[in-house]
């Protein structure tokens, strides 16, 4: 108890005339008892009964005041164990993740949030020191400490932790100065997992990003369809007309060069104008049938040997357009044929999750992807094939229009040891959950 302060004064106050009080009855009620019992003693007795009334007086006063003293002290006890248990439940019921540590980083503190999120458990870091500080983000931190110090509250900075598997997590955090004791300069993070809100900005500034793109390569592709149209028809005509076999190389070098170009601008058109899809109830065994099909010619001259194997699905239906289903899987067909050698392998494998989807993995043997290449395969005219080659194309339609049947994408790679495209479709009919087109 703060013995200066209200309380305090009000405790001493009480505590004097109580004892005043006290000592005033029991003289009263000595003196009666003098007066009634001990009237004709003799002048040494009544010294004797004086002795014997400071000394029970000055007894059952100190009683008095030990018992209240006690009294007050289990009072003070029972209200500061009351208010920690408020202080932890307030502590542990907090969704977002709190540390209490010093200046050295040392934990006092850790509650339920925390756990869950790092996955370090309280005992783990109490009296150790801060486990979830990144070795890149130690300056950082060390600066927050002396703006707290300076009574500059750190408030919902983005920044980032790491939890127990080593894991970057992107936090909102607030650094508060928190002085329990006089001398002992204390630090209070509360931490706000933000990864979900970071990746849903992401995905915004990419749909920004493509919509921009998206206008631009429409735009592009408007203006250089007529002009190449143009030029490969008269290199055509020229073809035709000229029978020096001198001319003959250039001129099918050249044809070459404006067919590619054509195909760019088709690509862009395609990435730019996004008609509406008509999705109706598709097999999508006989999609992947007829897309292999279609792509058989390119696979026999290079010897390539394409296994489909489509049993687990057989009679399985997705809500799609047929020809953007067929456009994605020959994008991911050709992209495999381009990546494996002569006389390669592709295979593709089909099989129904427990969700209720559908998943299509497209196998090759071919170069593979570097790990530094693979985060990047999925932006726009961004490629990993030579020039010339590829256009940066494909990848992003073939994820937009998984996106646009409600499915998921990803691609697996490793350097020479080939790639597994990987797409997951909704089922479609009563027993999934679909409805009819």
């Amino acid at each position: 108890m703060n013995w200066s302060s209200r309380e305090g004064r009000w405790f001493w106050a009480t505590l004097l005339l109580s004892s005043i009080s006290i000592v005033a009855v029991a003289f009263a009620a000595w003196e009666l008892a003098e007066s009634r019992f001990f009237r004709d003693v003799d002048y040494v007795t009544l010294h004797y009964l004086y002795i014997s009334r400071g000394v029970a007086s000055s007894l059952l006063l100190a009683a008095w005041a030990a018992w209240y003293v006690q009294r007050q002290r289990r009072r003070s006890e029972e209200e500061l164990r009351q208010s920690r248990e408020h202080y932890w439940r307030l502590l542990e019921v907090s969704p977002d993740a709190v540390a209490l540590y010093d200046a050295e980083l040392r934990v006092t503190e850790w509650n339920a949030a925390a756990e869950r999120l790092y996955g370090f458990a309280k005992a783990e870091v109490l009296g150790h020191r801060l486990p979830t500080v990144l070795p890149d983000m130690e300056g950082e931190l060390q600066e927050f400490l002396r703006d707290a110090q300076k009574g500059q509250p750190v408030v919902e900075v983005e920044t980032r932790r790491r939890d127990r598997r080593g894991e970057s997590l992107e936090v909102q955090l607030t650094l508060l100065p928190f002085r329990e004791t006089p001398g002992l300069d204390l630090f209070l993070e509360v931490t706000t997992d933000i990864r979900e809100r970071v990746r849903l900005r992401q995905r915004l500034l990419e749909i920004e990003k493509l919509t921009s793109m998206g206008k631009m390569a429409a735009g592009t592709a408007h203006h250089l369809n007529t002009p190449l149209a143009a030029m490969l028809l008269r290199v055509q005509m020229m073809r035709e007309r000229t029978h020096h076999d001198l001319c003959q190389p250039d001129l099918e070098r050249l044809e070459s060069d404006i067919l590619y170009c054509q195909q760019f601008v088709r690509r862009l058109l395609e990435f730019g104008r996004r008609p509406a899809a008509r999705k109706e109830p598709q097999p999508i065994a006989d999609c992947l049938a007829s897309v292999a099909g279609f792509l058989a010619p390119a696979l026999d001259a290079r010897g390539v040997r394409l296994s489909l194997d489509v049993d687990a699905i057989d009679g399985d239906q997705v809500l799609a357009d047929r020809n953007l289903l067929e456009a994605l899987f020959l994008i991911l067909l050709s992209n495999a044929l381009d990546a494996v050698v002569d006389g390669g392998k592709i295979a593709v494998r089909c099989c129904r999750s427990e969700e209720g989807r559908i998943e299509v993995r497209i196998v090759d043997q071919g170069c593979g992807i570097a790990p530094s290449e693979l985060p990047h395969v999925f932006e726009p005219f961004y490629t990993t094939k030579g020039p010339g080659k590829g256009t940066g194309l494909g990848l992003p339609i073939a994820r937009n229009i998984v996106l646009e049947h409600g499915g998921s994408i990803h691609i697996e790679s490793q350097p020479e040891r080939g790639t597994v495209a990987c797409v997951e479709l909704p089922v479609w009919g009563p027993e999934a959950g679909g409805a009819g087109p």
